[in-house]
């Protein structure tokens, strides 16, 4: 075993392969842009085909080759599971999926697993079923979990190299020019799915929405796409919006809410010209709600707003308390109806949005970012991807990148989750480090990351309620008793890269 700088220990051989976590930007260095093989489209070529199975066939896929998906669509998708049946029909064995996440919609991966025709996944997360085989130990490789950031520095650098992109489209033109804005499954941005057509040796369109030459805006150009094949559906419209985003009644998520808000706008970011990022839960919603109270009372525009979009957001914009909206992914129709409609929101791949290794992602300008919590520990580290019992059903997602970019990284969770404590003393899978995590908003207070000197003596003159994170632990165990330790199995299922490639824990079998 080799101990990280965060006290995990990783197998040599996963150590050796990878590296181990050394610190937020100790593995920062330059390297070689990755490379793909291009097929010429000649004058008269055509790329529309009949099927998946002739796209398939075209691009010359076979066993141990690399593929990957996109997941604007959400629990709305049907793409994934519609090639991995063909390809499962086709006999093609020992496929690597690299997909930008995995839905609950995907269980039937688990049965392309069982049969050997996937046997190496990498991905932001893991749902319900899927996660829980996974945990179990159906996968006899470890699926390797990225963030979104670290997801596209490992395409760009070369650490995954798709040999097919299969990429959903709300609309695409017969040469292959998509965006998201048009057609039957408008998902808004593709910021994931970008970064896999402009590295992947071959790129196959799947479009329900077959428009006009040329379809325009474009987000994806028919210059990275090799193949365009139409469906009678790639999504359902009502999954892509599902279980994102909800505005809450809960008392004690808007306590959390307000406490959050008030620190943003106590704070010395909360100025004209400000930026800022919040999530899609019940308690983030409500902290803009909050935020744009404030912004109106104080006469406060910001400059720009991040990330995951909500209608919350749209409404900044047409409202003229933001300048700008720059958008990596949809969470809702409103939201993606605004990025067709108006030029001030604007479309990013997930390579500018959050990558270390770009030349400057624009998370590194943020200001403030609101993010969720599965478990924070005592040392701030935090847990998004693994429950308390061990099994894997989170995401990820940009959680350990914005946390390490922004001015002010917030958490925002209540004490307690059920009869489960959320502050603990070690969190059961670090994802963030606690060095990137500055602020803890619970319900029963806030807790300042000690190594935040300045924004301690920021809020000293608060009336926010503020404790120490150990005293949020022991309010935690006093409502639930300590946890009992989890039983592990010898098997690695996961492994767990910080944004820079290295590995910042492993996940065993339950």
């Amino acid at each position: 075993m080799v101990v990280n700088k965060v006290g995990r220990e990783i197998p040599k051989q996963y150590a050796d392969q990878y590296g181990v976590y050394a610190g937020e930007e100790a593995n920062l260095a330059d390297y070689q842009l990755a490379t793909k093989q291009v097929h010429p489209v000649k004058p008269r070529d055509n790329k529309q085909l009949a099927s998946i199975h002739d796209a398939i066939v075209q691009t010359g896929l076979k066993d141990g080759m690399t593929i990957s998906f996109h997941h604007h669509f959400r629990e709305g998708d049907y793409v994934m599971n519609m090639v991995l049946a063909e390809i499962a029909r086709m006999g093609i064995k020992n496929i690597s999926i690299a997909p930008s996440s995995i839905a609950n919609v995907h269980a039937p991966l688990i049965d392309y697993i069982k049969q050997g025709v996937v046997t190496n996944i990498t991905s932001s997360g893991l749902r319900d079923k899927v996660g829980a085989a996974i945990s179990e130990g159906i996968l006899a490789n470890p699926v390797v979990i990225r963030s979104h950031g670290g997801r596209a520095r490992a395409i760009v650098r070369g650490d995954i190299h798709i040999d097919v992109a299969f990429l959903g489209a709300p609309s695409s033109d017969e040469y292959g020019n998509v965006n998201g804005t048009k057609g039957k499954a408008t998902c808004g941005s593709l910021g994931y799915a970008m970064v896999d057509a402009q590295y992947a040796d071959q790129v196959v369109v799947i479009t329900d929405s077959l428009v006009p030459y040329p379809n325009t805006p474009i987000s994806i150009p028919q210059t990275l796409v090799d193949y365009v094949v139409v469906v009678d559906a790639i999504g359902d419209p009502e999954g892509i919006a599902k279980g994102a985003t909800r505005f809450t009644k809960n008392p004690k998520e808007l306590l959390i809410a307000e406490y959050a808000a008030k620190m943003i706008t106590g704070s010395a970011y909360f100025k004209n010209g400000f930026s800022f990022q919040t999530g899609t839960g019940g308690a983030a919603l409500a902290v803009t709600r909050f935020l744009k109270e404030a912004m109106i009372e104080n006469n406060i525009k910001a400059s720009f707003v991040l990330g995951g979009i909500t209608n919350a957001m749209a409404d900044l914009l047409t409202d003229g308390l933001v300048e700008k909206i720059i958008d990596v992914q949809d969470f809702d129709h409103p939201s993606a109806i605004s990025l067709g409609n108006n030029p001030d929101h604007y479309e990013i791949d997930a390579n500018m949005y959050a990558s270390p290794l770009s030349k400057g992602a624009v998370i590194n300008q943020l200001d403030v970012a609101i993010l969720s919590a599965l478990e924070v520990d005592t040392d701030f580290n935090v847990n998004v991807i693994t429950g308390s019992d061990g099994v894997l059903r989170g995401a990820s997602g940009g959680h350990s990148d914005t946390s390490a970019a922004c001015k002010m990284s917030m958490v925002i969770a209540p004490v307690v989750r059920g009869r489960i404590p959320t502050i603990v003393d070690q969190v059961t899978t670090i994802v963030t480090p606690g060095s990137s995590v500055d602020v803890v908003v619970t319900e029963l207070g806030v807790a300042i990351n000690p190594q935040r000197t300045d924004l301690i003596d920021m809020f000293k003159a608060s009336r926010i309620p503020q404790v120490t994170i150990e005293e949020l632990k022991t309010k935690a165990y006093q409502i639930t008793g300590e946890p009992a330790p989890i039983q592990y199995g010898d098997q690695t299922v996961a492994l767990i890269e910080y944004r820079d490639g290295t590995l910042i824990d492993v996940v065993k079998n339950v």
